[in-house]
């Protein structure tokens, strides 16, 4: 009894600290390129997501080239769009993702990589990236910059959390010109993959994600309406909703 109070008093002290507002970064950094991220991309992952992790381990050193570019250019206001940032989230989200499998290779499973406190912290909440002299975890970028600052759902289906259930890895960069036309394709392949999810005009059973972050995809109407924008299949405003169950396997 006193290990399971324990442990709740340390998830509580965790979980205030890490709702800290966290400072400014007074940043002037310019908007970088992605190129060196695109190529590895393109070299190591497949059409369908399949992820060559002994590739990016044998391309380490262009990896970290890459997130060292990554990590003296914070994106700000002052000289990057609103585009140039959520690019530039995207492919960090991901990019770190992939540093933190190929650090930890071989690994079953993401969740299987151990951090900070057992049974509280979890892979998500450790903070392994810095930018500009400024810590960040996976689980911050993905809630208190994309989902928060971008108020964009199609980012759900862009970031990979390096799992079989997750949406597949696209083999290209995020780049401005093409970010408009990359986001719709993927929530389009996700959407319709039925591996993923599996559609009928009366019932479907979705992944996870769309109960996860199912306030995330039901702003401006029903979970159904936001389906039916990408959908192949027109779904019933009454179709009965289930989700699969989710495969946490590492993705290669």
């Amino acid at each position: 009894m006193k290990k399971i109070l324990l442990l709740g008093i340390i998830a509580i002290t965790l979980f205030a600290c890490s709702n800290k507002n966290r400072p400014t970064v007074e940043s002037s950094s310019m908007p970088i390129q992605h190129d060196i991220w695109h190529e590895l991309l393109q070299k190591h992952v497949s059409s369908d997501g399949k992820v060559n992790y002994k590739g990016f381990v044998a391309d380490k050193a262009q990896l970290n080239k890459y997130l060292s570019l990554m990590n003296t250019h914070h994106p700000n206001d002052k000289n990057w769009s609103k585009d140039e940032q959520l690019a530039y989230w995207i492919n960090a989200y991901n990019a770190y993702t992939v540093q933190l499998i190929v650090d930890n290779y071989p690994v079953e499973s993401i969740k299987k990589i151990k951090r900070g406190v057992p049974f509280i912290n979890s892979v998500w909440d450790k903070e392994f990236i810095s930018i500009e002299g400024q810590a960040y975890s996976l689980g911050h970028i993905e809630h208190e910059i994309l989902r928060k600052e971008f108020d964009e759902p199609r980012i759900h289906f862009a970031i990979v959390c390096a799992s079989i259930s997750c949406p597949k890895l696209l083999n290209e960069a995020y780049f401005v010109a093409q970010l408009e036309q990359q986001l719709t394709q993927q929530t389009k392949d996700f959407i319709n993959d039925s591996s993923r999810n599996k559609l009928t005009k009366s019932e479907v059973e979705l992944s996870k994600i769309f109960s996860w972050f199912e306030g995330d995809f039901t702003k401006k109407g029903s979970l159904i309406d936001y389906l039916n924008q990408y959908s192949q299949t027109q779904l019933s405003k009454d179709a009965k909703v289930s989700y699969m169950s989710y495969d946490w396997g590492l993705n290669e």
